[in-house]
Order: C-alpha cells, then sequence, then structure tokens
C-alpha cells in the first residue's frame, strides 16, 4: 500500500506542484500549508507530517538549540536544499519608498500601536527573523531601533504588510513579486551566499529521500527550460500570481543565486551565511555542524529519471 507522505510548507511549493505534474513526484506526497516555524516542527515532531520545505536555520534551532519555542530538540536533519532564497528581502509597506521613511515609520508618533509601525516577524527567533535584522541593519537600523510583531508564515505577512498591520517584513516565493505590483518597496536583500528553503526530516526516511531525490529531477527540468508552461500555470494558480507575475517568478526559480538547488547539495558557504546570523543574532551552538548530523546521509536511491 502506497505511504501518504505529508509535507509542510511555509507557502504553496510550485517546485514540488510541478513535479506532480510531469510525473516525478509521487501522487501519495500531500502538501498542507503551517502557520508558523514552531507549528511546523510541533507538527513534525508530532508525526502529523513526515516532512517539511522550511529554512535551514529551524533544522539547526530544533536539532541543536534547547531554547527553541518548542523547548525540546530532536533528530531532524537536512535532507536536500532546494532554493537559494527566491528572492527574501526586506520590503517596506506601499507608501515608504526608501529607508528613511521606514525609520521615521518606525520611531514615529504611532510606534507602539497594534502592529503598524512594527517589523513583522514569522516568530522573533526564526532564520527569516535573523536575515530581516541582517537587512534592517544594512540600511541603518539596529536592533533597539524598531520592534517586531509575530504574524506567522509568508503569506500572513504579505496580508499583514499590504494591509498596514506592520511597516516592513521579509517576503520571498512569490509573495514579494505580489508585494511590489501592490507597491511595496524592496529595500534590501540578505547576506549571500544564502540558502533559503531545504526539505527535513524527523531521523533517516526513505520516503523522504524519494521526494528529495523527485524535486532535484524536477528543479533540473525547470533550469532546463523544459517545463516552462507548467510552472507559471502552477505559480498563477497556487501563487495567486497574473500571467506577467508568473513569468517573472518563473526566472527566479532560474537564477543561480537566488533560485531553486538542482544539485540538492547544502553547501558549506551557504550554511555558514545562516548559521552566521544566528550566531549575530540568536543563540547557536558551537562547532562544525557538519560534523554532528545536521546532513542526512547520501540518497541511498538514484534520482528519478525523466
Amino acid at each position: 500500500m502506497r505511504r501518504t507522505l505529508v509535507v509542510g510548507a511555509f507557502s504553496p511549493s510550485v517546485l514540488l506542484r510541478t513535479g506532480r505534474r510531469l510525473g516525478l513526484v509521487d501522487p501519495g506526497v500531500r502538501e498542507v500549508p503551517v502557520a508558523s516555524s514552531p507549528a511546523q516542527f510541533a507538527a513534525l515532531l508530532d508525526g502529523d507530517i513526515g516532512a517539511a520545505l522550511t529554512s535551514p536555520d529551524n533544522v539547526i534551532a530544533y536539532r541543536f538549540v534547547p531554547a527553541n519555542p518548542l523547548g525540546r530538540t530532536a533528530d531532524v536533519r537536512i535532507v536536500s536544499a532546494v532554493d537559494r532564497g527566491l528572492g527574501l528581502a526586506l520590503y517596506a509597506r506601499p507608501g515608504l519608498s526608501s529607508a528613511a521613511d521606514l525609520a521615521d515609520a518606525l520611531s514615529g508618533p504611532s510606534a507602539g500601536s497594534a502592529g503598524g509601525d512594527a517589523v513583522g516577524v514569522d516568530v522573533p527567533g526564526s532564520g527569516f527573523a535573523f536575515a530581516l535584522y541582517a537587512a534592517l541593519e544594512a540600511i541603518g537600523l539596529r536592533p533597539g531601533d524598531y520592534r517586531t510583531v509575530a504574524l506567522g508564515s509568508t503569506p500572513r505577512r504579505l496580508e499583514a504588510l499590504l494591509g498596514g498591520r506592520c511597516a516592513a517584513t521579509m517576503l520571498n516565493a512569490g509573495a514579494d513579486l505580489r508585494a511590489r505590483d501592490a507597491g511595496a518597496v524592496r529595500l534590501a536583500g540578505v547576506p549571500r551566499p544564502y540558502l533559503g528553503t531545504v526539505l527535513c526530516s524527523l531521523g533517516p526516511d526513505p520516503a523522504v529521500r524519494d521526494l528529495a531525490a523527485a524535486l532535484r529531477a524536477t528543479a533540473r527540468a525547470i533550469v532546463g527550460g523544459e517545463a516552462d508552461g507548467v510552472v507559471t500555470e502552477e505559480a498563477a494558480a497556487a501563487l495567486r500570481l497574473p500571467p506577467a507575475t508568473a513569468a517573472r517568478y518563473l526566472q527566479r526559480l532560474k537564477d543561480p543565486g537566488e533560485g531553486l538547488v538542482a544539485d540538492g547539495r547544502a553547501d558549506a558557504a551557504s550554511l555558514s551565511t545562516v548559521l552566521g546570523l544566528r550566531r549575530r543574532y540568536g543563540d547557536a551552538p558551537a562547532g562544525d555542524l557538519l560534523d554532528q548530523g545536521l546532513l542526512d546521509s547520501p540518497d541511498s536511491g538514484e534520482d528519478r529519471g525523466r
């Protein structure tokens, strides 16, 4: 009997949906939305989902840092790298067109209200929050110059930004393109090289390794220009993008600096950037995490052909 593999994701995965359309991803793989990184990892550790598409920082936190939001660690490991951020950047809400405008909004007379003059994060101690702190610092705003408000996953933060419930937030994976179309302004990107999304599991899991191989095959097809029509259709449907924006999303997936990781390798330099942000702004373990079981053992099966 085919096992259903449930994958928790912050935003709809165009990669996974494209893989299903191409016949590469097993029909038994089911994607479910998660509200936040603590909710995602609670579901993973409790067995409600079998895999997660998430930030590599979350894998570091829930494997090595006892002070993570759930207060427990587990044998969580990266099975495959998925993308390099998909445009992850700091966006200011429509009407704030510069770093100076944002600074004024964060320190203005209404600062301290319900959230409109704060920066939105998933949760304050998450990887995207650390990237946000670095982006704010790059435009001259240091911790203490602003307050944060926890808003949950990327779709929720996009809604809050466009609804005026935060002054700025980190967006990517199509949400950034929707924000720009609505008049939001990109103020700063993340440090590079960077790893934005990985596929992870709790302990070794052959089904997750099979999914990783299928996603790598899908990524190669996308980067090679073999699935343009499918990708734009899936991006338009899943991310609610108009045709022109869906075409821009396709090009983002193909971008070697910000797009898909076709070979699935979580390279040391990109992981070092992610870990460096955690060490700068939060709690982090010492030593070389690649020697401490962060990565799953090499894939035991061959990548699927097309």
